[in-house]
C-alpha cells in the first residue's frame, strides 16, 4: 500500500515500504477522493456559541466565582495540633467543598487544554488525563462544537449526540502486548515499525471500542464517510490497520472498520474477511469520527469524484447492515487470506504398467502417498513419514555427508583405509533412517527447486521483478501454487493465473519440462508448516513483515522449531542461508555446520542482528535495490542476498520483544525472518501469530490456517543428529585395523564357500543359480533382490515398497510381491527360506545368497587385514581376484525409470573407492618386486571404474616413471592435462609432475 502524506505522525515517520523493481517508473493513477465540504448551518453556529459560553463559564467563570464568594479555602499557615482540635463548623464544610471544586476545575481545564492541543495539531487521539473520564468527554464535545464552524475541525471528534455517554463505555484497556495486524496480507514493514513504536507510547492508554456494528459508531446515512482503497505504490498494500491509523488516529481501531464492512459485496464482487487483503478499488465505510483528506462523504454528492466511483459508493452504501447475508467462507477468489488453492482435476492418464504384479483393481497399485502412509507404520516415526520435503532434505544431506566422509577418509588414510564402511544404524537411528527412506519425496524437491528457479529466470528475461510470495501450496496432484502478496500481472509461461490474481499456478506436467536454470534461488525462506486437505503449505518466513510468533507448550513448540530448523538447513531449494538458533538447537549443528549457528541469549542476538540489519540496509542502498528480491536477479545474486532466518525458542520479555519488533520492522525487505516462541497468546510486535496444539494442529485464525503440523519430536531429532554425527569420518575411527574397516557381511572366499545364488551387480546385472522369472514379473523381482543385496543388515518392508513404488502402493500388492520373491529365491538344503524376516520385522537374505560386491569387499578385507596381511603370496592372489570381479559401474544396464532409490545410496561413492583401494594395494604389491608393467595394468583396471580418483593417477605416474620411458611419461602427462580441461591440474598433481617430469610445462605450453 502506498504511504500517503497526511497529518498523521506515523505516516510521516514510518520507514518507506519495500518496493519491487520495475523497468520504468509507473505513473500514479489515483481517483481523487476529496472530502465534500459541508456548509455550516445556523444550528451549527448556535451550538458553537453555547459551547463557547459553557467553556468560558467553566474555565474562567468557575474560578472567578470561587474567588469572589469563598476566597482562598486553605489555611494561611501550617496546621497545628490546636487547629485540628477546633470544632467543625459550616464554614469548614464550605472550605472542604471549595477545595474539591477547585480540583475538579483544574482537572477539567487540563482536559480542555489537552483536547484543544490535539484538535489544532492533528496529532491523533488525545492523551488521556488520569481519572477524568466524564470530564474529558465533556471537554471533547464542547471543543468539537466550538471548532465545528472552523475548517480544521471537520470530522475531528464524535458528534454531540454522544454527549453523556461514558468514556469508559467507548474504550477498553489496551493490553500491554502489541495487538497484531490482521491477516497474512494485511500489513507490511511500515505497519510493523509503527506498531513497535506505538507499544511504548500507548501502553496503559484506553483503546477504542472494537466494534460498532449496531450503528452507534456511524453518523447518519447522509453524513457517513467512505474511503476508496488506492492502488499500491511500489509494493506496499493498504491495510485496515493503516487506514485506521491515518483516519481514526489509532491503528488498533481497525476492528471498527472491519465490523462496518465485514462480508459486504465489493465492486469487484469479492468480500472483506478478517485478515484479508483490501484491494485497490474496494470501498470502506468509516466510523463517524473518521477524518482526513482522502475520505468522501457519500452518497450525497462529490463533484471531484467520477460518476462511476459515485455509483460504486452509492451501491455499496445500500448494501449496509450486511444485507447480502451470511459471512463468506474462505477459498473463493474474494478471500485473500492464506487460502487453500482451488484443486484442478488430474488429467486422465493410464497408469504405468507394472509387469511384476498382477493386474490389481483400480486405484490399488498406484495409491497416493497418503494412502501408503495410512497403512501400519511397523514402528516407524510417523512424524517423518508425513514430512516428505523434510525427509528428502535430510536424506540428501546425509548422503552428501557420508560421501564426503568416505573421500576424507580415503585421502587422509595413513597405512590403510579408515571407515571403508559407514557404521550401520541401530535402534532409533535405524528406524529414523527407514522413515526418511519411506517418507522422502526427492522428486517433489527437485520440481519445486526447478520451478522456482525457472520462474526467476523467465521473469529476469522479461526484465520483470520477482513478486513477493507469502506462501506456496503443493497440492496432492503435484501442482504448485504460489500465493502472492499482491497481483503481479500475468505470469510467464508455462505458469498460469490461479483462482484469482494473487495465485500463480504451475502444473506438475509443466514443471517436469523445466530444466536446470543458472539463477539464484528466488525464495529460499520457504519452509513446510503442515498440510490441509491434502495440500502442503510452505510459508515464506523471509517475506514476513515482522515477527512470526508461535505459542503452545514448550514441548510442542520445540517440535515445530526443530522441524523448521532441520528443513531450512537441508532443503534443496536454497543456495545459501544463515540459520541462527537462540536458546535451543545447539545439537542440530551437525545437520549443516555451514548454515546453522547458535547464540546463547537475547543480548547476543540483538547485537548480532542490529549490526547485520544496518549492513544489509547499507548494502541495498549502495547497490540501488529496494529489497533482496531485486538483488537476487542482479549481478550480486550469488553473494549478497542470502536469507538470514532467526529462530528464538525462549519467550522474550516485553522489553526484549519491543526491541525485537523494532529490529524486525524492515525485515521482509532485507531478507531476514524471525520465528519467536511464546507461552501465551500475545507477543508484543508479532505480525503473524500461530499456535501449536497438543494434538499436532497448527492454528493461525487471523491467517485463515488450520493445519496438521509438521513436527520433529525430540526423540526423532536426537536420532537424526546421531545419523549425521556417525557420518563424521573421525567419529568412532579406530585405525586401519579397527572394526570401521570390516564389511557388514563377509563371504567365505575359499573353494568351499560357493553360494547357492550368486548375483553379479558390478557391471551388467546377472543372476546365477535361479531360473529366470516370468517376463512380466522379472523387472520388479530383480530390483527387489538388488535392494536386499545392497543392504545385508535388512530392509524394512515399507522401505522396499516405497523403493519399488515411489507413488505409493497398497499393502496387499506389496505382500504379493514379497510372496513371489520368496518363492523365486526358494529354500536352502536345510529347509530355511532364503528370504527371511528378522526380529525387528525387516527383510533379510540368507548367507547362501551372495553378490559380487559382497565377494569384492570380502576379498579386499582378507587381503589387507585377514590372511593376506601375513602372507604376501595370499595377498597378491586375493587382490588380483578382486579386480577381476570389476566389470563396470554398478547395475550398468538398469532400465530407465527403475532403481531410482539408488539416488539415496552411497554405493556410487563406495564402489569406486573400494576399486581404487584394491588397485592401489595391488600396484604396491607389484612395485615391491619392481614389476612396473603389472602395476600399471592393475591401475588401469581400477581407473575404468574410478576415473576421477586422483590417487590412482598419481600412482600411475610413479609406476610409469619407474619404467624409465620418458616419452610414455610425457604422453601420460599430456593425457592428464587434456582430461583436466579449463580447471587445470590439481596442485598435488602439478607438484608430482614437477618432481617426475620437470619439462612437462613446456609440453603443456606447446599444446596450448
Amino acid at each position: 500500500m502506498p504511504r500517503r502524506r497526511t497529518t498523521s505522525s506515523a505516516s510521516s515517520t514510518a520507514p518507506s515500504a519495500p518496493s519491487a523493481p520495475s523497468s520504468s517508473p509507473t505513473p500514479r493513477n489515483r481517483t481523487p477522493q476529496p472530502v465534500r465540504v459541508r456548509r455550516r448551518s445556523f444550528g451549527d453556529f448556535v451550538k458553537a456559541f453555547f459551547a463557547f459560553v459553557a467553556l468560558a463559564g467553566l474555565v474562567a467563570g468557575v474560578p472567578l466565582a470561587l474567588a469572589l464568594t469563598v476566597g482562598w479555602p486553605l489555611p494561611g499557615g501550617a496546621p497545628s495540633l490546636d487547629w485540628l482540635q477546633r470544632e467543625i463548623t459550616v464554614e469548614t464544610f464550605l472550605h472542604i467543598l471549595t477545595v474539591i471544586v477547585w480540583l475538579a476545575w483544574a482537572q477539567f481545564t487540563a482536559c480542555v487544554l489537552v483536547e484543544v492541543k490535539a484538535a489544532l495539531s492533528g496529532a491523533g487521539v488525545p492523551g488521556r488525563v488520569p481519572g477524568s473520564g466524564p470530564s474529558q468527554l465533556l471537554a471533547r464535545q464542547l471543543v468539537a462544537a466550538l471548532l465545528l464552524v472552523g475548517a480544521t475541525a471537520a470530522s475531528l471528534t464524535p458528534g454531540l449526540s454522544q454527549l453523556g455517554q461514558s468514556l469508559e463505555g467507548n474504550q477498553r484497556p489496551a493490553v500491554a502486548a502489541a495487538q497484531q495486524t490482521p491477516g497474512l496480507f494485511a500489513q507490511q514493514q511500515e505497519q510493523a515499525a509503527a506498531t513497535a513504536g506505538a507499544l511504548a507510547e500507548q501502553a496503559g492508554q484506553a483503546e477504542q471500542a472494537a466494534a460498532r456494528a449496531d450503528g452507534g459508531g456511524s453518523a447518519a446515512h447522509g453524513d457517513t464517510k467512505y474511503y476508496r482503497i488506492q492502488p499500491p505504490e511500489g509494493r506496499h498494500h493498504d491495510s485496515l490497520w493503516e487506514v485506521a491509523e491515518r483516519h481514526l488516529g489509532d491503528g488498533r481501531r481497525y476492528k471498527e472498520i472491519f465490523e462496518l464492512n465485514k462480508d459486504r459485496v465489493q465492486p469487484d464482487g469479492s468480500r472483506l474477511s478478517e485478515a484479508s487483503l483490501i484491494r485497490p478499488g474496494w470501498i470502506m465505510e468509516m466510523p463517524g469520527d473518521a477524518r482526513g483528506g482522502e475520505l468522501v462523504e457519500m452518497p450525497d454528492e462529490a463533484p471531484n469524484v467520477s460518476e462511476q466511483v459515485q455509483q460504486q459508493i452509492s451501491d455499496y452504501a445500500r448494501s449496509g447492515d450486511h444485507a447480502q447475508g451470511g459471512g463468506h467462507t474462505g477459498g473463493g477468489s474474494g478471500d485473500a487470506r492464506v487460502s487453500l488453492p482451488e484443486q484442478r482435476p488430474a488429467p486422465a492418464t493410464p497408469a504405468p504398467a507394472t509387469p511384476a504384479t498382477p493386474a490389481p483393481s483400480a486405484g490399488q497399485e498406484h495409491a497416493t502417498p497418503a494412502a501408503g502412509q495410512a497403512e501400519a507404520s511397523f514402528g516407524l516415526p510417523e512424524a517423518l513419514l508425513a514430512a516428505p520435503l523434510l525427509a528428502a532434505g535430510l536424506l540428501g544431506a546425509l548422503g552428501r555427508r557420508r560421501r564426503q566422509a568416505l573421500w576424507q577418509s580415503a585421502l587422509g588414510a595413513v597405512g590403510g583405509r579408515r571407515g571403508m564402511e559407514p557404521p550401520t544404524p541401530t535402534g532409533d537411528a535405524q528406524d529414523v533412517q527407514d522413515a526418511l527412506l519411506v517418507g522422502a519425496d526427492p522428486d517433489g524437491v527437485r520440481l519445486l527447486d526447478r520451478s522456482l528457479r525457472g520462474l526467476a529466470a523467465s521473469l529476469a528475461a522479461e526484465s520483470r521483478a520477482l513478486p513477493v510470495v507469502y506462501a506456496a501450496w503443493m497440492s496432492g496432484n503435484g501442482d504448485l501454487h504460489l500465493q502472492l502478496a499482491q497481483p503481479a500481472g500475468k505470469p510467464p509461461a508455462p505458469w498460469q493465473l490461479g483462482q484469482d490474481q494473487t495465485f500463480w499456478m504451475l502444473t506438475r506436467a509443466d514443471a517436469e519440462r523445466y530444466e536446470e536454470a543458472e539463477t539464484a534461488a528466488p525464495y529460499p525462506g520457504l519452509v513446510s508448516l503442515g498440510t490441509m486437505d491434502d495440500s502442503r503449505l510452505l510459508l515464506n518466513l523471509e517475506a514476513v513483515p515482522g515477527i512470526v510468533s508461535l505459542s503452545g507448550t514448550e514441548a510442542d513448540r520445540a517440535a515445530v522449531f526443530a522441524s523448521v530448523a532441520a528443513e531450512l538447513a537441508t532443503n534443496g531449494w536454497s543456495d545459501r542461508m544463515t540459520i541462527t538458533l537462540v536458546g535451543f538447537g545447539d545439537d542440530l549443528t551437525p545437520l549443516a555446520p555451514n548454515r546453522i549457528r547458535h547464540l546463547d541469549g537475547f543480548e547476543d542476538l540483538f547485537e548480532t542482528m542490529s549490526a547485520e540489519t544496518r549492513q544489509r540496509r547499507g548494502a541495498l542502498g549502495a547497490a540501488g535495490h529496494d529489497s533482496v528480491l531485486t538483488g537476487r536477479t542482479g549481478p550480486a545474486q550469488h553473494t549478497r542476498w542470502a536469507p538470514h532466518l532467526v529462530l528464538l525458542a525462549a519467550q522474550p520479555s516485553d522489553e526484549e520483544a519491543l526491541r525485537l519488533a523494532e529490529l524486525a520492522a524492515d525485515a521482509g525487505r532485507l531478507g531476514i525472518g524471525y520465528l519467536v516462541g511464546t507461552g501465551g497468546a500475545d507477543l508484543p510486535g508479532a505480525a503473524w501469530e500461530m499456535e501449536i496444539t497438543g494434538q499436532g494442529r497448527l492454528l493461525a485464525p487471523l491467517l485463515g490456517l488450520e493445519l496438521d503440523a509438521q513436527l520433529l519430536p525430540v526423540a526423532q531429532q536426537r536420532a537424526v543428529v546421531e545419523l549425521f554425527s556417525d557420518a563424521d569420518p573421525e567419529h568412532g575411527s579406530d585405525g586401519p585395523g579397527g572394526s570401521g574397516n570390516r564389511p557388514p557381511f563377509l563371504v567365505d572366499v575359499s573353494e568351499q564357500g560357493r553360494p547357492a545364488v550368486y548375483a553379479r551387480l558390478v557391471g551388467t546385472y546377472e543372476i546365477i543359480g535361479l531360473d529366470a522369472p516370468d517376463g512380466d514379473r522379472s523387472a520388479q523381482l530383480h530390483e527387489a533382490l538388488a535392494l536386499l543385496l545392497l543392504h545385508r543388515e535388512g530392509v524394512h518392508p515399507r522401505v522396499l515398497s516405497s523403493a519399488l513404488w515411489p507413488r505409493g502402493v497398497t499393502e496387499d500388492v506389496r505382500d504379493a510381491l514379497l510372496d513371489r520373491l520368496r518363492t523365486w529365491l526358494g529354500t536352502d538344503p536345510d529347509g530355511g527360506a532364503r528370504l527371511r524376516t528378522d526380529a525387528t520385522g525387516r527383510l533379510t537374505l540368507a548367507r547362501s545368497v551372495v553378490s559380487d560386491l559382497d565377494v569384492l569387499r570380502s576379498l579386499y578385507y582378507e587381503a589387507t587385514q585377514g590372511r593376506g596381511a601375513g602372507s604376501r603370496q595370499v595377498r597378491g592372489r586375493l587382490l588380483t581376484d578382486a579386480l577381476v570381479l570389476v566389470r563396470g559401474p554398478l547395475l550398468a544396464d538398469r532400465p530407465e525409470g527403475r532403481y531410482r532409490w539408488l539416488t539415496h545410496e552411497i554405493i556410487d561413492a563406495q564402489l569406486p573407492l573400494l576399486v581404487a583401494d584394491t588397485g592401489l594395494a595391488l600396484c604396491e604389491f607389484h612395485l615391491e618386486r619392481d614389476r612396473a608393467e603389472k602395476a600399471i595394468e592393475a591401475l588401469n583396471a581400477a581407473l575404468r571404474t574410478a576415473p576421477a580418483d586422483e590417487r590412482l593417477w598419481h600412482e600411475l605416474l610413479r609406476a610409469t616413471h619407474a619404467t624409465d620411458d620418458t616419452d610414455r611419461l610425457r604422453a601420460l602427462a599430456a593425457d592428464l592435462i587434456g582430461r583436466s580441461g579449463a580447471r587445470g591440474l590439481p596442485p598435488r598433481t602439478e607438484a608430482l609432475l614437477d618432481e617426475l617430469l620437470p619439462t612437462w610445462r613446456d609440453g603443456a605450453a606447446a599444446a596450448g
